[in-house]
């Protein structure tokens, strides 16, 4: 699967950087998921500042760079053990079904 093998490639770069020394705990995965919302701003802020599309889409890139690398990690701690391309694919098929904006204001 796709998915799976960029999170193989990503996490192993990761460590290889030494992003992964130490213990492996869930606080190592609550800072590495606070980076993710860093990533996410820094979206925004290129948007904000128009830097450009090259540069917003690399933040994109990062954002997901970031999730696919706590995804392998707890696949590796064996925390997870079910494909993160099947679960994206199964809520696409919930998201198609469900009502606008989920039934929210916005």
């Amino acid at each position: 699967m796709i998915l799976e093998r960029l999170a193989k490639m990503v996490h192993d770069t990761a460590k290889e950087k030494g992003f992964w020394d130490g213990e492996y705990n869930h606080d190592k995965i609550g800072n590495k998921l606070a980076l993710v919302h860093s990533e996410v701003t820094e979206v925004l802020e290129a948007i904000r500042k128009s830097k450009g599309q090259v540069a917003i889409v690399e933040e994109m890139a990062d954002v997901i760079i970031r999730l696919l690398d706590i995804y392998q990690a707890m696949v590796e701690n064996k925390e997870i053990t079910v494909s993160l391309e099947k679960v994206l694919k199964d809520k696409m098929e919930v998201n198609k079904k469900r009502e606008r904006l989920h039934g929210n204001l916005f």
